[in-house]
């Protein structure tokens, strides 16, 4: 053989080498989890509903079982933490009734607008890292998204929209129009763009077509799409997706693993995530996403995707007091933001609300609800160290105001309890490995 052959075979062979390995790494994401230890496995598959079964909480029990039959709720869920221990993590009910999966702490729920709270802790870990201040414009030429797309305005009241302004909900927009991000098939239809509709283009129909309601800063309204403006304003600062960002720097930092952006059709959901069910005889729509055809409200009339940093996340309620924990000022526990900005996020009046909770008061109870076709979720901070979440799978009625109903039997639920469990479920491994049970089940 000759020499060149020889050298031309060689030169082959390190160009299909490191090309394999080129393609190998091009493959990788950002978001891809890897968990190379038990120490990374999401402390809800550790849990089952045994672990919770106290003689004490039974009270509690028999309170959601009966909250279950009235209003006839598929499945629940249910998380109590006390001086920052996870003393009860429980589900009852069916994850899958056709099926006959019964709920246990594993399984992932839609959060609904439990998900602004994630988002306005995202957007606090950059104002303390110094990547953006709470008094930045959003829009105009100096503005966070001053990409040429958001630079045409129906009002100039806009330039003058700050990050703070979002996260209180006094951005000046209101829903006397509809609420945009519930609105997908209209803005499609207006701005000539295909479904599912991506988040900026209902910015760019909102910026075009809606004039403020008020001067930004004046008062306070609830306003989802300001929060989907906040997961744009993550991305363009963080140089990363939304989701991306929150993982990394917020959630793995908190031991938090099996947290993520959920999806709009039941084929899509998550190995471990709950079925969602309806009202009976609830009348189905026109699909969000563009596929044509009528769906459950709950998959497909609603785009959980376009929701995102608004709507979209899905948690266990075990993780989702994992990050409690670390944004309730308590110091049993470190938390993942300072007491400044604790402190900032807490603040509300009549005039303006707290960053990422639905409210506070001054007795120190701090709460966030969250309600979608399918869901329904009240998660609560109280002064006395006593904090918990309670998520449904089912359509509830009255919409909005149920987690009225929810907050009503965890109070009478938990004031039967005379002795409180003195372990930390957060802290719980089984003495078997549970590693190759997670791989299992993650996607």
């Amino acid at each position: 053989m000759s020499f060149i052959r020889v050298l031309r075979i060689t030169l082959l062979f390190i160009l299909v080498f490191f090309g394999e390995i080129a393609i190998s790494f091009s493959d990788k994401t950002t978001t891809e989890k890897v968990l190379p230890s038990e120490e990374k496995i999401p402390v809800s598959l550790r849990l089952t509903n045994n672990l919770s079964a106290y003689e004490s909480m039974q009270g509690l029990d028999k309170q959601i079982e009966s909250f279950m039959k009235k209003w006839n709720i598929v499945g629940a869920s249910v998380a109590v933490v006390k001086d920052e221990r996870l003393i009860y993590s429980k589900g009852f009910g069916y994850a899958d009734k056709e099926n006959e999966i019964k709920i246990e702490p594993k399984h992932l729920f839609r959060i609904a607008s439990v998900s602004k709270l994630i988002t306005a802790v995202a957007i606090m870990k950059l104002v303390e890292d110094g990547k953006i201040n709470l008094s930045d414009t959003i829009f105009g030429e100096n503005g966070i998204l001053c990409e040429k797309e958001f630079l045409e305005f129906k009002d100039e009241r806009i330039k003058g929209i700050t990050v703070k302004n979002l996260l209180n909900h006094t951005s000046g927009w209101t829903n006397k129009k509809g609420d945009p991000m519930f609105q997908n098939l209209a803005i499609a239809k207006k701005m000539d763009v295909e479904l599912p509709l991506k988040t900026e283009a209902i910015v760019k129909y909102v910026l075009q077509n809606r004039k403020l309601d008020y001067l930004p800063g004046k008062k306070s309204v609830y306003s989802n799409f300001s929060y989907a403006l906040l997961g744009l304003v993550i991305e363009k600062v963080s140089e990363t997706t939304y989701e991306d960002y929150v993982v990394t720097k917020v959630l793995n930092p908190l031991g938090i693993y099996d947290m993520h952006m959920g999806k709009s059709f039941e084929k899509d959901r998550f190995e471990n995530e709950v079925k969602y069910f309806g009202l009976k005889g609830e009348r189905k729509v026109l699909s969000s996403l563009g596929t044509g055809e009528r769906v459950p409200k709950y998959y497909g009339g609603n785009s959980i995707e376009t929701l995102g940093s608004a709507g979209g996340w899905v948690a266990t309620p075990t993780e989702l007091m994992k990050l409690l924990v670390a944004i309730d000022g308590f110091d049993f526990r470190e938390d993942i933001l300072s007491k400044e900005s604790i402190d900032e996020m807490t603040k509300s009046s009549r005039q303006k609300r707290p960053f990422g909770w639905t409210g506070t008061d001054k007795n120190g109870f701090w709460w966030r609800t969250g309600t979608l076709s399918g869901t329904s979720a009240l998660l609560k901070r109280e002064q006395n160290g006593l904090s918990w979440v309670l998520i449904i799978n089912t359509t509830p009625k009255y919409g909005a105001r149920f987690p009225v109903q929810i907050n009503k039997t965890m109070i009478k639920g938990l004031a039967t309890v005379d002795d409180w469990p003195t372990y930390d479920l957060f802290d719980y491994y089984e003495p078997k490995s549970l590693h190759d049970k997670w791989l299992s089940i993650k996607k």
